[in-house]
């Protein structure tokens, strides 16, 4: 829970409210995809170096029933551990944390997005068309709506819309690309469709989190609805607020809106 404080503000709070075994599910998916994410976005590491360590990572996670081979993950990376974040070269005791019989779902999930993310890696990160937007977003934050789904299943037996949950990774990730356009450009990244500026992400975003509206208001009662509402809450918020010329939530606003959706 250290770890996960420190490296995502969005999600610490959410998850601290899970219950026991749920906690842990959602808490060791969280890690391990943080973990490559900080590969894929590297400041230092070569391309070429990023798709080793990404299909390497997808080697040691592709088998869903051997849980030995997760420990092969340090071997990949150890070779980097003076330029990798500790989140990354604690990949291992992540994939650890997760309950046995919910591990082979979080694997899976990290498998493909580590394969998912060497792709683009390779391939420049072209996107030219909102087909292309949602492939990527699909890549690093669709699937982890996916995933969520089936946690929630395995949990409590939780049904959920599939297709709406990829909406509710996919709106989530949008916000990201709206917030951190500046920072993108200047690592020579444009997640934006040929001919698109802010009026046209701003509109893809708030398509998707509507959509995500709805994959939130299907959810039963219970510990996936209580975790899915304050991410999505602070999602809307924040493009409120770049719309209105902001970029970052305060401390103080999360809490209000945490206090809000969750009294």
């Amino acid at each position: 829970m250290t770890m996960l404080k420190k490296t995502s503000r969005t999600f610490y709070i959410p998850i601290s409210y899970l219950e026991l075994g749920l906690r842990e599910a959602v808490a060791s998916a969280y890690l391990c995809m943080r973990a490559i994410d900080e590969i894929e976005d590297h400041h230092e590491l070569s391309n070429e170096l990023k798709i080793e360590l990404l299909r390497g990572i997808y080697e040691t996670f592709k088998s869903q029933d051997d849980r030995m081979g997760v420990p092969q993950a340090h071997i990949v990376l150890s070779p980097y551990r003076t330029v990798l974040p500790d989140v990354t070269m604690q990949l291992d005791e992540w994939a650890a944390l997760c309950p046995p019989t919910a591990a082979p779902i979080v694997y899976r999930y990290t498998a493909k997005m580590s394969l998912h993310m060497a792709d683009w890696v390779q391939h420049g990160w072209n996107i030219h068309t909102e087909e292309d937007l949602d492939k990527y977003t699909y890549s690093v934050a669709g699937m982890v709506g996916e995933m969520l789904s089936e946690l929630w299943l395995w949990y409590d037996g939780t049904q959920s819309d599939l297709t709406k949950a990829v909406a509710f990774g996919r709106g989530l990730q949008a916000v990201n690309i709206l917030r951190n356009r500046e920072e993108d450009l200047k690592r020579g990244v444009d997640f934006y469709p040929d001919g698109w500026g802010f009026k046209e992400m701003q509109q893809y975003t708030r398509r998707n989190l509507q959509t995500a509206d709805s994959y939130v208001a299907d959810l039963k009662h219970g510990p996936a609805l209580k975790f899915c509402k304050i991410p999505l809450a602070l999602a809307h918020a924040t493009v409120n607020l770049i719309s209105a010329g902001g970029s970052k939530l305060t401390r103080d606003a999360v809490l209000k809106i945490v206090n809000r959706v969750t009294g």
